[in-house]
């Protein structure tokens, strides 16, 4: 398993603000401590504008240098255009890993999944899943799936993967929540499994079995993971139910499918992220 990570994600913060440093901090720590999982260490690519220009417009990425905040969730951090590049490019490093046939997870920030083509939203700039999504097709990928179990919809991966060719999304989310979309499918590769705040945990279960059962039928070639841990029971922005031994599940599921598999950070904001993420680890190793 390899952890693609670069402390500079850490270097930028606002107070207050739920995606802060902590988050990969804590995390890295945890990791180095455990003596469970072998874990190799990997840095970001670097990352060209040909890449990024497949998922964003021109102007988009202009807006990024640009000295004023995006929105009230989504700063003008000091030079987070060049931070949003590193996390695409630990995204493209786990997509790499997984053409070598190792699971990889990028452990980076900030999130990505609600950027859109042309907005920074929801904490998000550039939208790392989709990139390295489309980044996969043009490598030769023939059918990539991108698996979003974050507890909030990722719009924008839907937005920039709508009706592409070779592409599917599929989604589970607690809806009504931020940002408002994902009540129902869209076009002919976008599949939604809203999930109401609260609902009893065997439902949500439920629910992303039948995600994933709908995943298998797609047969992917490749499935990217946007791997949000806030749909946790104790998560502060969300109403998800889930325990952590219901992400082990979902990494072994995931392993179960024997196809390349690669994993991004988003969302999760509680105090034990890192025991979430440890026990996803620990189920796409097979441990």
């Amino acid at each position: 398993m390899k952890i693609i990570t670069d402390l500079r994600c850490a270097e930028y913060s606002a107070p207050g603000h739920p995606e802060n440093p902590r988050r990969i901090l804590a995390t890295m720590e945890a990791l180095r401590s455990q003596k469970t999982l072998a874990l190799a260490w990997g840095e970001p690519l670097a990352v060209g504008d040909a890449s990024l220009l497949r998922a964003h417009s021109p102007e988009h990425l202009q807006r990024l240098e640009a000295p004023i905040d995006l929105d009230d969730d989504t700063p003008a951090h000091p030079q987070i255009a060049m931070h949003a590049r590193r996390a695409v490019g630990g995204a493209l490093q786990a997509l790499q890993s997984a053409r070598a046939g190792e699971m990889a997870f990028s452990l980076m920030r900030p999130p990505g999944h609600h950027a859109t083509r042309d907005r920074a939203m929801g904490f998000c700039y550039l939208n790392s899943i989709a990139i390295a999504a489309l980044e996969a097709r043009a490598a030769g990928f023939q059918r990539v799936a991108v698996f979003d179990f974050d507890v909030h919809h990722g719009n924008g991966t839907e937005e920039i993967l709508l009706d592409k060719p070779g592409c599917a999304f599929f989604s589970i989310h607690q809806f009504p929540c931020f940002p408002g979309t994902g009540e129902a499918d869209r076009g002919a590769n976008c599949f939604n499994y809203p999930v109401a705040p609260r609902t009893p945990r065997p439902e949500y279960l439920a629910i992303l079995e039948k995600a994933f059962a709908r995943l298998a039928k797609y047969r992917p070639d490749l499935v990217g993971v946007s791997a949000g841990f806030d749909a946790y029971g104790n998560d502060p922005l969300a109403d998800g139910t889930l325990e952590a031994e219901d992400f082990h599940w979902l990494g072994e599921t995931l392993r179960r499918l024997a196809v390349p598999c690669f994993s991004i950070f988003e969302g999760g904001y509680s105090d034990e992220l890192p025991q979430l993420i440890l026990a996803y680890l620990s189920g796409l190793a097979g441990q």
